[in-house]
């Protein structure tokens, strides 16, 4: 047990505190006043120590006393985490809410992150005697219907014991040799939020992240263990487009920070998750889920640290072998309560009076993302994806989060209100968002999809790429004055956007798109527009090719579930034998 050490406030700057502390060292946790207030030691100048208190401060005064736990930040990982809602550092809102005896929550309240007192069943993977190293799976516990639980070593060693059977977490599996001593083995550990958890390896991102959203997979692919961003002004959809890439990704595991949000809309996620279907399982989404719930109006310390909790949490799944998607919603509050707390330590602003180390701190957060080889002797591979919302004031990128935030992802999904105004869902303007992961995934669809896919992509996107440009024509003219070509690219462009690139999420089916479906979706639009330049250059009027009955079904194949894929093909022969009867009675 660490030794704690005593001592007493000097001044206090909102939650700001400065006190002189016995045996401080940096990033201490400490309790501070007589309501034993969670804070962190930041910053020590001489024997005064800077303090980041993470509850509301109000009501301290100076000269109450300071004592230091001499522990880092931590996090506490083992099986409970899942269906879990927590505050920025850990802290269970359903047991705070609990001790609190009301919907208000008392200052200085301490709960243990995980519940000491349920049992799990813990089944062993390894046996008496058997040398151990870090990172090994010691066995497993069924933390929920979906999701296996694989307790870690966290030494290396030999078996001295381990017991099959039912455990509270703070009850001893087994003892392990290590280094000469005897060490318990538990069910969790402790871990540091602000050190990434080591890996063996970290792979290049060659492996698609299928989000089951049609623009953001055809278009801006999002790799396994990659980086996104989705900046936007108010209203433009960020959160409905982050839960929608947690409820249909194929990632095991999904952890989500609800980061300085207002509190209605963080109310809304933490209503909607419970509710959510797995369309995988058919399970509720919460079975392999974790909430970080920290809204505006909590301490502005606690959503600095929400960051590091969440990503924490999802290095631990990764470390188990899964594919976690991190949902950081949205990284721009984060960076003001860095810009407010600086402002509190009299730190020198950078621009837009953010701290000068704001981008190293936004870089360090994102490469935390990535595919591993994990610790341990077996071989096992996790991944972390991060996908972070940026919110800039009136959706202007410009402003130092975004162009940060942007160096530093490879995918850019550029939310345009206008769409979203149209109904157009999801909103991602196709000409303005981009994706530096094209090229890497290229191969993995060429040898799991189709070899055309990417030749499709590129088509279709020069296809949109000339709409834009003819759209400006048509503003002056009309586009009765286009000649034909160039109105039956503008026909071929509708069908891409409203009838491949827009998506129902209340339809069961068009909700989310596998990548094969996606492929022939787009083989089918393009198809038709080959067949339509064909027939042009055969002198048959545009007039008669748009009153062709397959149009009517190219626009329906949204709603072909994926188990019927054999109806492709009976459109791609439909749409064939149409223009092949055109062809005839020109």
């Amino acid at each position: 047990m660490a030794n704690k050490k005593g001592g007493y406030i000097r001044r206090i700057s909102g939650p700001v505190v400065e006190a002189v502390v016995e045996g401080a060292r940096l990033y201490d946790v400490v309790k501070v006043g007589e309501s034993r207030l969670t804070g962190e030691i930041i910053k020590i100048v001489g024997n005064t120590s800077v303090i980041q208190v993470y509850e509301d401060t109000s009501g301290l005064i100076p000269g109450e006393p300071v004592e230091t736990t001499g522990e880092p930040l931590s996090v506490e990982l083992g099986p409970g985490i899942l269906k879990s809602i927590y505050d920025g550092i850990q802290r269970p809102l359903k047991r705070i809410e609990e001790a609190s005896k009301g919907v208000f929550i008392k200052r200085g309240i301490q709960v243990s992150p995980l519940d000491r007192t349920v049992k799990w069943e813990f089944k062993p993977k390894v046996k008496k005697g058997d040398k151990v190293k870090v990172g090994d799976i010691l066995g497993t516990v069924q933390e929920t219907e979906l999701i296996e639980h694989r307790v870690l070593s966290t030494y290396e060693g030999r078996i001295k014991e381990i017991s099959a059977g039912t455990f509270t977490i703070d009850e001893e599996i087994g003892s392990i040799e290590f280094e000469g001593k005897t060490k318990p083995l538990m069910l969790y550990h402790k871990w540091f939020v602000r050190k990434s958890r080591p890996c063996i390896e970290k792979f290049p991102p060659i492996i698609p992240l299928v989000t089951g959203q049609r623009v953001i997979d055809t278009f801006f692919p999002i790799a396994k263990g990659g980086t996104a961003c989705i900046p936007g002004p108010f209203g433009s959809g960020k959160t409905v487009t982050q839960q929608a890439l947690a409820k249909f990704s194929d990632t095991q595991i999904v952890v989500y920070i609800g980061c300085g949000e207002r509190g209605n809309e963080m109310t809304e996620v933490l209503k909607e998750f419970p509710h959510l279907i797995d369309p995988k399982s058919g399970k509720p989404l919460m079975e392999r889920t974790v909430l970080i719930a920290n809204t505006s109006n909590m301490p502005v310390a606690a959503r600095e640290a929400s960051i590091y909790t969440g990503v924490t949490l999802a290095e631990y799944y990764r470390d188990m072998g899964y594919d976690v998607a991190l949902m950081a919603d949205s990284t721009s509050r984060w960076a003001e309560a860095m810009r407010e707390i600086g402002g509190r330590l009299e730190e020198m602003p950078g621009e837009e009076g953010y701290p000068a180390y704001l981008a190293r701190r936004l870089a360090e957060f994102y490469e935390r993302a990535g595919r591993v080889r994990t610790l341990g002797s077996d071989e096992r591979y996790g991944s972390i994806t991060i996908i972070g919302a940026v919110s800039p004031p009136g959706g202007d990128i410009s402003e130092p989060v975004s162009q940060n935030t942007l160096r530093v992802t490879k995918v850019f999904l550029a939310l345009d209100a206008p769409l979203a105004y149209r109904r157009h869902f999801p909103a991602i303007n196709w000409l303005k968002s981009y994706s530096l992961y094209n090229d890497t995934l290229e191969e993995y669809l060429v040898e799991n999809v189709s070899s055309d896919f990417p030749g499709l992509v590129k088509s279709a996107m020069a296809l949109l790429q000339k709409e834009a440009e003819l759209q400006e024509v048509v503003q002056l003219v009309g586009p009765d004055a286009l000649p034909e070509r160039e109105q039956a690219i503008l026909l071929v462009t509708k069908m891409l956007r409203e009838d491949y690139l827009q998506q129902n999420a209340f339809s069961d089916v068009d909700a989310r798109s596998g990548l094969k479906k996606q492929y022939v979706m787009l083989k089918s639009i393009l198809k038709f527009h080959e067949r339509v330049k064909g027939a042009l250059d055969l002198g048959i009027q545009l007039k008669r090719i748009s009153g062709l009955p397959c149009i009517v079904r190219i626009g329906r194949m949204k709603e072909i579930p994926e188990t019927k894929m054999d109806e492709f093909d009976k459109l791609h022969k439909d749409i064939d034998d149409e223009f092949e009867e055109l062809i005839k009675t020109r």
